[in-house]
C-alpha cells in the first residue's frame, strides 16, 4: 500500500477498484459534455473523437493506459508553470487586484496564509498538512518556507504524488529550499487514496481536474479534516476536457477572427489554426477528465469561506499554446487581452458566462464567514451541463 494510505482489507480494496472502474467507465463512455491552472489551460494534443469503453475491463485498461501516459508526459517536465509574458500581463493587471481584495497576494500566499490560519484555529502544536497531487513540489516548498517564516514551530506537509520522477525532483527541491525536514513524500494515486490520519489542512493546486474518482477523494478529504481545518484549492471548473461551453465558444470565435494569422499558430502543437479547434483534452490523458463536476461535488460536501471564480474566454489567448504569439509590451496586444477579459467579466455579471477557474477555501462544517470575489458565489459560478 502506498505511504499515507490506510491498510485496507482485500474486500475494501476490491470495493475501491470497483468504484473506480465504474466511475471511469461512465465518464469514458460518454461524449464529453464539457475548461481546464491559475496557470494556463494544459497541453492538449488529442483529436476530438475516441472509442468509448463500455465494460469494466476495457475501462480499467484505458485508465491504466492513460495513467502510464500521464507519468511519461511529466517525466522530464521540470517547469509546469512556464507561462508566456502576456499571461503575466493579464494576471498582474486583473487577477492580482482580485486576490488583494480577498486578502492574499497570489496562490502561494493563499495556501500559506490559510494553512497557518487553520493551524492557529485548531490549536494543534504539531499540525499536519497534505498536498494532493504535488507534482515537483515547487509550491509546497515555498509554502513550507512561508510557514516557517510565519513562526510555525513544528509542522509536516505531506506531498502525495503519483509520478515518481516528479516526486524525486520534489525531494531535491525541498533540500535546496531548506525544508526537507518539514516535507513528507508519498507516492500514490489520489483516485484510490485513503487517509490514515487527521489533517489540519488539505491543499490541492491544479490537480483535481486530473481526478476520475472525485467523489471518494472529496469524501476522504472531508473525513480527514480536523473540525477547525480547511480544504484549500486552486483549479479548473470549466467544461470537461478543457472544451468551451457553446455560449463561451461563440464569444471566443468572434475574438479569434480579429487575430492576425501569425497569432493563430499553436506553439505547442506546431500548427496554424485558422479556426479555433475546440479539442477534448481528456481523450489521451486526464486533462479536465471531470472538470465540470468539481464545483458541484465540492458544494455538496463543503462550505466556502472564500471563493474567487475567474477566467473563461481569455484563457486560450494567454496560455502556452497561443500566448507566446502576443507581445506583452505592444498596445494592440494588451488592448486585445483587456477587451477579452472585459467580455468575461461582463458575462459573469449577467450570468451568460461562467468562470472556468477558481481559488477557494472550504470548511467541513459551516464557515464563520463568506467572502465571494465580485459577488460571484460558488452557486452562481455553476454551469448547468443540461442546457
Amino acid at each position: 500500500m502506498y505511504p499515507s494510505m490506510q491498510e485496507a482489507s482485500c474486500a475494501e480494496s476490491d470495493q475501491i477498484m470497483a468504484r473506480l472502474r465504474a466511475t471511469f467507465s461512465k465518464w469514458l463512455g460518454r461524449a464529453s459534455m464539457g475548461v481546464g491552472r491559475c496557470d494556463p489551460a494544459p497541453i492538449c494534443s488529442a483529436e476530438p473523437n475516441s472509442t468509448p469503453a463500455t465494460e469494466d475491463a476495457p475501462a480499467l485498461e484505458s485508465y491504466q493506459s492513460k495513467m502510464t501516459k500521464e507519468i511519461e508526459r511529466f517525466k522530464d517536465v521540470e517547469n509546469v508553470h512556464d507561462l508566456p509574458q502576456i499571461f503575466h500581463y493579464w494576471s498582474n493587471k486583473f487577477l492580482f487586484p482580485m486576490c488583494c481584495d480577498c486578502g492574499f497576494s497570489g496562490v502561494t500566499d493563499l495556501f500559506a496564509s490559510e494553512l497557518y490560519a487553520a493551524a492557529v484555529r485548531s490549536g494543534n502544536p504539531k499540525p499536519q498538512f497534505i498536498s494532493i497531487g504535488s507534482g515537483n513540489c515547487d509550491l509546497e516548498v515555498e509554502v513550507a518556507r512561508l510557514l516557517v517564516g510565519k513562526g510555525l514551530a513544528e509542522f509536516s506537509l505531506e506531498c502525495l504524488e503519483l509520478n515518481p520522477h516528479m516526486l524525486a525532483r520534489g525531494k531535491t527541491n525541498s533540500e535546496n529550499g531548506g525544508v526537507a525536514d518539514r516535507l513528507i513524500f508519498s507516492e500514490g494515486d489520489f483516485n484510490v487514496w485513503k487517509p490514515n490520519k487527521q489533517y489540519t489542512s488539505v491543499m490541492a493546486n491544479h490537480s483535481l481536474h486530473h481526478v476520475v474518482n472525485l467523489e471518494d477523494l472529496f469524501d476522504g478529504i472531508k473525513s480527514s479534516l480536523e473540525p477547525a481545518g480547511s480544504f484549500v484549492a486552486a483549479d479548473m471548473i470549466g467544461r470537461n476536457g478543457h472544451q468551451r461551453w457553446p455560449e463561451a465558444l461563440a464569444v471566443l470565435e468572434n475574438f479569434w477572427q480579429e487575430l492576425p494569422e501569425s497569432y493563430r499558430y499553436n506553439r505547442l502543437l506546431r500548427r496554424l489554426e485558422q479556426d479555433f479547434m475546440d479539442w477534448d483534452c481528456s481523450v489521451e490523458g486526464f486533462e479536465g477528465i471531470r472538470a465540470q463536476d468539481i464545483l458541484p461535488l465540492l458544494i455538496e460536501r463543503f462550505d466556502f469561506s472564500l471563493f474567487m471564480g475567474f477566467a473563461n474566454v481569455v484563457s486560450p489567448f494567454v496560455d502556452r499554446g497561443f500566448g507566446h504569439n502576443f507581445d506583452a509590451t505592444a498596445d494592440w496586444d494588451r488592448n486585445f487581452i483587456d477587451r477579452v477579459h472585459a467580455a468575461d467579466e461582463e458575462g459573469f455579471a449577467n450570468g451568460r458566462l461562467k468562470p472556468t477557474q477558481m481559488m477557494a477555501v472550504m470548511t467541513p462544517g459551516p464557515a464563520g464567514s463568506h467572502a465571494f470575489s465580485r459577488g460571484i458565489s460558488p452557486a452562481k459560478a455553476l454551469r448547468d451541463p443540461r442546457t
